[in-house]
């Protein structure tokens, strides 16, 4: 089954997917790898004579996105940017559940496919998820981690976000552009982080793809036994899906080996101020 609304649906969102890329400004390459979940695309790119980093991106969005978003680490850092498997991109349409640890079992096997026994991580909201999945099914395989905004560590419950529903239904009802802005506004609260390339890809998440509600499920604090490798959790204050609060105050429960910083003001959608984006240069690196 399709994760996409229709045929002409999926060309449009590839086709912003490619524009996205081609925004970047950097060479890059297409990887493809099978798993036993399904054929998995990743973006090669960045500085490939500095440490690799595997990124994971956002949930109904990216990797394209994704990488525009973190074009900071794309001089210090040997990119693989994985398109989620069963999310809008070129792996497979193959949907996993969002319950359980099969999304940290097919990552555990692109690390396999690429080559590695470990390497650092970066995932932000689903993607960071996906991560925490992954460190419970493969410890020894995540040199470190940065988690941003991330699934899978504390969720707020599905209600807190329902408000967002009335702004949405007016968009899919009159395709106005006011009631798409005021839908990402509830995630972002500031104006000025709704750049045309976000409202771009929250655009075709609602027009194009079957958008997907279910975030990886938490951990489970005992599956992290073995897990010892340098963590840093970051978490916006005001995020109407993983709420700093809790987030930050679980991820220093459950992570023995970690460093915690909160977005203050800052809603899911954000924009990392500078001396965060250095810091996280700095972890990865050091």
């Amino acid at each position: 089954m399709s994760i996409y609304q229709s045929q002409n649906g999926r060309k449009k969102s590839l086709e912003l997917y490619d524009r996205q890329l081609s925004k970047l400004g950097k060479s890059f390459s297409d990887i493809y790898v099978k798993t036993s979940f399904g054929k998995t695309h990743i973006v090669e790119t960045g500085n490939n004579k500095e440490t690799p980093l595997l990124v994971f991106h956002g949930g109904n969005s990216t990797s394209a996105y994704n990488l525009l978003m973190c074009q900071f680490l794309l001089e210090d850092f040997h990119i693989y940017a994985v398109d989620i498997i069963g999310h809008p991109g070129k792996s497979d349409e193959v949907c996993l559940s969002h319950r359980g640890y099969d999304y940290g079992r097919w990552a555990s096997e692109v690390i396999d496919k690429l080559g590695y026994d470990k390497i650092a991580c970066f995932g932000g909201s689903f993607g960071g998820g996906v991560l925490a999945k992954l460190m419970c099914i493969a410890p020894e395989k995540v040199e470190k981690a940065v988690l941003v905004v991330p699934a899978g560590i504390s969720n707020a419950l599905p209600i807190s976000s329902a408000k967002m529903m009335i702004p949405l239904l007016q968009y899919r009802m009159t395709k106005k552009e006011k009631y798409l802005f005021r839908t990402a506004l509830y995630m972002a609260l500031h104006e000025d982080v709704l750049d045309r390339d976000t409202l771009d890809i929250v655009k075709d998440s609602f027009d194009n793809v079957k958008t997907k509600v279910g975030m990886p499920t938490n951990i489970k604090g005992h599956k992290l036994s073995e897990y010892n490798s340098p963590t840093l959790v970051i978490a916006a204050e005001k995020d109407c899906l993983f709420p700093a609060r809790k987030v930050l105050a679980r991820a220093r429960e459950i992570f023995t080996n970690c460093k915690t910083y909160k977005l203050k003001e800052s809603g899911h959608i954000h924009i990392l101020p500078q001396n965060i984006k250095n810091n996280i240069v700095e972890f990865l690196k050091g």
